[in-house]
C-alpha cells in the first residue's frame, strides 16, 4: 500500500525569506514557520506551545516569498515531509527534517503583507510538479480571503 506524506500549517513567520539564486538558474527561499497551540491545563492556566518548521519553496514560489512575504506574515502551507541526512566536520551524523512547500496562501491584509513598491498581491501560489521543483505559474486572483475575527482558510 502506498503511503500519504502531507502536511497543512497555518503560522507566522519567524524572519524575512532567505533567497539564493542558483548557477542553474533555480531560485530556493528557506523559510521559518511557527505555529503556536494554546489550551488550558488541568488548574485552569492557559498554555501555549509554539512549534517551528522549516520550509523550503522553489522556483516561482521562492520568487513570490521574497517579494511579498516578510517577518510576521501569516501563510497557510500545504506540501511534504523531506528529511536530509549527512555528515559534519567532526564525521557525526546528521539529520535535519524541512516542508517542501507545495503550494502556499497569504493569509492577513493585503496592505500588511504587500511590497514597498508592489501594487498586487498573488495570494496562492502553487508548484505544479512537486516531486521535480520547475517554475509555479502565477495564481487566478480568486483567492482573496475575507477579513473576519480570525484568518482560518476555511
Amino acid at each position: 500500500m502506498a503511503g500519504v506524506n502531507k502536511v497543512i500549517l497555518v503560522g507566522n513567520l519567524g524572519k524575512d525569506p532567505e533567497v539564493r539564486h542558483l548557477e542553474s538558474g533555480s531560485v530556493v527561499a528557506n523559510l521559518t514557520l511557527a505555529t503556536t497551540e494554546a489550551y488550558k491545563d488541568r488548574n485552569g492556566n492557559r498554555v501555549e506551545n509554539t512549534e517551528w518548521h522549516d520550509l523550503e519553496l522553489w522556483d516561482g514560489q521562492a520568487k513570490v516569498a521574497e517579494q511579498y512575504l516578510r517577518k510576521g506574515s501569516q501563510i497557510f502551507v500545504e506540501g511534504k515531509i523531506k528529511s536530509d541526512t549527512w555528515q559534519d566536520e567532526q564525521g557525526n551524523n546528521r539529520k535535519r527534517t524541512k516542508i517542501r512547500v507545495l503550494s502556499f496562501t497569504m493569509l492577513g491584509s493585503k496592505n500588511s503583507e504587500m511590497g514597498a513598491g508592489g501594487s498586487s498581491n498573488p495570494n496562492t501560489m502553487s508548484q505544479p510538479n512537486a516531486g521535480n521543483p520547475q517554475p509555479a505559474s502565477m495564481p487566478s486572483s480568486g483567492g482573496n480571503i475575507e477579513e473576519g475575527d480570525d484568518d482560518l482558510p476555511f
